[in-house]
């Protein structure tokens, strides 16, 4: 699936579309409304991603012109949470509304809940670094070339983070905030989440040890040790 991510907030823009990236979506990013217009035309996005405030047309101007034409769905990110301006995207045709700073877990779910209303269901995209598959969508882990081993929710949220940062060194409370949420968890449920995951890793990997896949740095934190492979 593709998202059309039209924000002149450059460092933001970056942001939404590396969150959508690992939600499995392709992603196009525009910084001003008349440019926003052509490429809207030519990319024939699955969601839109709006912000308010653009240059040359706002946000409630693009809102306004695709609406006119298609039902691709479209969520409003913007700074404005006055009620008038929620009401006014709204009654626009935007599909849903949500103000910055926003959390990046809140957005996606956010995306794919506007999606499924359309009928449509973004799916989660497969990674691969070394012989280590990680498969999203079914939760489950593979080594090569053994057999899919299952995963819990947290463990896949966890992997999948290790992966998309594959070869650095993550702090505790980075890798917190991105399973749990900045207040869910301490760092004694992470060590355990980790500990259950190395025994999945063990038990994907045969013969391997799991340290030589997750890597510990004590007073720091924990990383996937095998670099990327390359394309």
């Amino acid at each position: 699936m593709k998202a059309l991510i039209i924000d002149d907030d450059r460092v933001l823009s970056d942001v939404v579309a590396f969150t959508l990236r690992r939600a499995g979506f392709e992603t196009v990013q525009i910084y001003d409304g008349k440019t926003a217009l052509d490429r809207w035309e030519a990319e024939q996005p699955d969601l839109i991603v709006l912000d308010v405030n653009l240059p040359q047309f706002d946000g409630f101007t693009i809102c306004r012109r695709i609406r006119e034409q298609a039902t691709t769905p479209i969520l409003m990110l913007t700074v404005r949470d006055q009620e008038d301006d929620i009401v006014r995207g709204l009654g626009l045709g935007a599909d849903d509304y949500i103000t910055k700073p926003f959390s990046p877990r809140q957005l996606v779910a956010r995306a794919q809940a506007v999606l499924r209303r359309m009928g449509q269901a973004p799916v989660p995209a497969v990674r691969r670094v070394g012989r280590l598959t990680l498969d999203p969508s079914r939760r489950e882990l593979c080594i090569d070339p053994g057999e899919p081993v299952a995963l819990t929710a947290l463990e896949t949220r966890l992997l999948d983070y290790f992966i998309l940062n594959a070869g650095h060194i993550l702090t505790a409370d980075a890798i917190i905030a991105h399973v749990w949420g900045p207040e869910s968890a301490d760092r004694d449920m992470l060590r355990q989440l980790v500990r259950r995951l190395r025994a999945k890793i063990a038990q994907a990997a045969g013969d391997l040890n799991p340290s030589d896949y997750i890597e510990t740095v004590p007073g720091l934190g924990y990383g996937l040790s095998i670099a990327p492979a390359s394309d």
